[in-house]
């Protein structure tokens, strides 16, 4: 669940009804659709109905009221329980930034501005003096977190705004109690951050942690900002009947439509804060175009456009992270940064529609290049889509941009060869190519396998791509008519025979072994045009190469008939000698670099909510700048790194915790874990993995020591 930022749709508390059409309703009604967001993700829209006539039908056991969020909370009767069947609390430090963010931009508007966070769904409970909270949990124990953090900040020196922050809080009838009462099992948890009556200091929770993170971004100068937003938030509150049933409206809220997938999500967020006039300007000129160049492929562009502009992975699964990358990487798409920002957008939507459909590049050579890049799929398009962009605009020759595809494929021919997984390299790719050609050419070398490696590889394993492969090594430009010929076959018949002498049933057991084995491999493969396949289909070497070999166009396939019979040793030379060609089309930079091993740069590493108990160790090491660490997990990174930065780089660190509002502090100014970094300033350790490893990583970028910094993962750390 995210909260989405813009002018809400009603601007005062306004009591309306959730109501059906009525065919037979004589009234007029004026009618507006609200987008419900629910926690999961999920998506509704309900019609908040104003009638101007006494006559109308109304649902009974439901009613829909579009209120102030502050004022709503802060009500004296307000108090809200969280039922037993309710999942625990589990919004991270990413949704709690993203609040924050949302909470200082709409208190930045004018007074006409709201902030509008979805719908809160509840009912009364029996006794009629609680409601029971059936939807929107998280983000309303969220938001009193952040009501407690802003609290415990002003308490001492603003008396008038804690007074009206307790309100919020705590219960009109007993101040020693909660407004919000979470599920039985963490309420006490609970109750402790917000009362500020945590007594253990190294206990964890998400509690614990979004509060820290609250604490330590809102400081008593900026309390008056922080309260004005929040002031500002507004949702729509669904409150049930007696009659009305809790679960089945829960189900349909929570189950009915579709949720909203990425690029839809980045497209509300444009367009939201614009005018509808603004709004129709923007589809045309840039969205719609958008979509026409990348078709189903959008969610990929998005995700593979915010990689290469960002140098950074960005997930493809999970709670729409394609979407809080972007919202990251465009924190304002006001009408002033728009018109640049999406005609950008646009140039690369079309140079992606063109990586999609290569028929589409005039240029023949650069033409075919991309369709060799597009049988390794669309994993290189980030650093492809840069380059290809620079030549476009003028900004790099013709002959850059077909170095640089070639060295993509050599990257993924080469891997794929000697199985090395191909996830998790491009980013850092489009990084070293920022900094220039030469740059770009060392990272490369580091993570593609050498010629030795590739030569071994190539005796005994099967051929990735043969199709591909053999196009370039034979020089046959279009392959979509000939068929990857097994000149041994994969299950060879018995009267199959190399020789034309001995038929495949009087080979002997070892000798058949090693047939199947070399099979796939490069030397038993050629192309072969699909008329002459089919005529020689299952037929003894001697027959290929009369009826077969010695008729086709590839002058490979024709070379065949000067070698009289068919067996390992054939094979054996014939791999030796295309693999001299293969490492010259795929060649290597040529730089002194070893093969990688395995190490991932520290930009890469991947951000985890966690780490599952009882695993020893995430990290097998780490190198830092040429140094070997026996670290084991992030917990233990982050204190190094910061305590390294404190000493070698000492203005880096604290600009980087200035500007993100930590982890470094000039007192230990709540409860929690902390380590002290010298006499009067102290680092604050209480944050969960996801954001220790955003800080670390921020901080060595802050001191341009980033690409020198790389971690080796355990066997369980690299698999999770």
């Amino acid at each position: 669940m995210s909260f989405h930022r813009g002018p809400a749709r009603f601007n005062k508390p306004d009591k309306a009804t959730l109501t059906a059409s009525n065919p037979h309703s004589t009234g007029h009604v004026e009618e507006e659709s609200i987008p419900i967001r629910l926690d999961d993700g999920g998506a509704q829209n309900f019609a908040i109905v104003r009638s101007k006539s006494e006559t109308m039908a109304t649902a009974t056991n439901v009613e829909a009221t579009a209120v102030n969020t502050i004022e709503w909370l802060s009500a004296p009767d307000t108090t809200i329980v969280v039922p037993v069947y309710q999942r625990q609390y589990r919004w991270d430090i990413g949704g709690c930034e993203r609040l924050l963010s949302d909470v200082r931009a709409v208190a930045d508007e004018t007074d006409t501005h709201r902030h509008f966070i979805g719908s809160i769904l509840s009912a009364q409970d029996a006794s009629e003096t609680d409601l029971i909270l059936i939807d929107g949990q998280q983000r309303i124990t969220t938001l009193m977190l952040l009501v407690a953090a802003l609290h415990h900040t002003v308490r001492d020196s603003n008396p008038a705004m804690a007074a009206e922050l307790e309100r919020v809080l705590v219960r009109a009838d007993d101040a020693s109690r909660t407004k919000l009462r979470p599920h039985q099992a963490w309420a006490e948890l609970y109750e402790s951050v917000v009362l500020d009556r945590r007594e253990d200091a190294d206990r964890e929770s998400r509690f614990d942690d979004n509060y820290a993170f609250f604490r330590s971004q809102v400081h008593a100068d900026e309390a008056p900002r922080i309260w004005r937003g929040l002031q500002r938030i507004e949702h729509v509150s669904i409150t049930l009947g007696v009659a009305a049933n809790a679960q089945q409206i829960f189900e349909s809220l929570n189950s009915t439509g579709e949720p909203l997938r990425d690029h839809e999500l980045i497209h509300n967020y444009i367009l939201m804060g614009l005018t509808h006039a603004e709004q129709l300007a923007v589809e045309e000129r840039f969205w719609l175009p958008i979509e026409q160049h990348t078709g189903e492929a959008i969610g990929a562009f998005w995700r593979q456009y915010l990689v290469m502009t960002t140098g950074r992975e960005v997930a493809a699964h999970g709670e729409h992270g394609v979407y809080s990358a972007f919202r990251h990487s465009f924190p304002r798409v006001d009408v002033e940064h728009l018109q640049a920002d999406a005609a950008v957008w646009r140039h690369y939507a079309e140079i992606y529609g063109i990586l999609l459909d290569p028929s589409l590049e005039p240029d023949a050579a650069i033409r075919r290049q991309l369709e060799f890049v597009n049988t390794f799929g669309k994993a290189g398009y980030p650093l492809v889509m840069s380059a290809y962009s620079d030549h476009s605009r003028g900004l790099s020759t013709r002959e850059e941009l077909i170095e640089t595809l070639e060295w993509v494929q050599a990257l993924y021919l080469r891997r794929a060869l000697v199985n090395l997984p191909t996830e998790r390299l491009i980013a850092r790719l489009c990084r070293a190519r920022d900094a220039g050609r030469d740059t770009l050419m060392r990272a490369i070398a580091r993570i593609t396998p050498s010629d030795e490696r590739v030569s071994a590889v190539l005796k005994y394993s099967e051929l990735p791509h043969p199709a591909y492969v053999l196009g370039r090594l034979e020089d046959v430009e279009d392959t979509s008519d000939f068929d990857v010929e097994h000149i041994v076959p994969l299950a060879p018949g018995d009267s199959w025979s190399g020789d034309g002498t001995r038929s495949w049933s009087e080979y002997t057991e070892d000798e058949q072994n090693s047939h199947r084995a070399l099979a796939p491999t490069l030397g038993n493969l050629t192309l072969l045009e699909e008329e002459l396949t089919q005529r020689v289909f299952g037929a003894s070497y001697p027959d290929k190469r009369s009826d077969a070999y010695s008729r086709s166009a590839v002058t490979e396939t024709r070379a065949l008939t000067e070698t009289a019979s068919w067996g390992t040793a054939a094979i054996s030379r014939r791999t030796a000698r295309l693999t001299e060609t293969l490492l010259r089309i795929w060649a290597r930079p040529d730089l002194p670099e070893i093969d990688d091993d395995g190490l991932t740069p520290i930009l890469d590493a991947v951000r985890r909510r966690g780490w599952p108990a009882g695993w020893d160790r995430e990290f097998a090491y780490v190198e830092y700048r040429g140094e070997h660490w026996e670290i084991k997990d992030v917990r233990a990174l982050f204190n190094r790194i910061f305590r390294r930065a404190w000493t070698d780089d000492r203005e880096s660190a604290i600009t980087y915790s200035l500007r993100r509002g930590g982890p470094i502090y000039d007192e230990m100014a709540w409860k929690g874990q902390w380590d002290s970094l010298d006499h009067s300033h102290f680092l604050y350790m209480g944050w969960d993995s996801n954001y220790m490893m955003s800080a670390l990583q921020g901080v060595l970028e802050e001191s341009g020591i980033a690409a020198e910094v790389f971690v080796k993962y355990s066997y369980i750390g690299d698999v999770m």
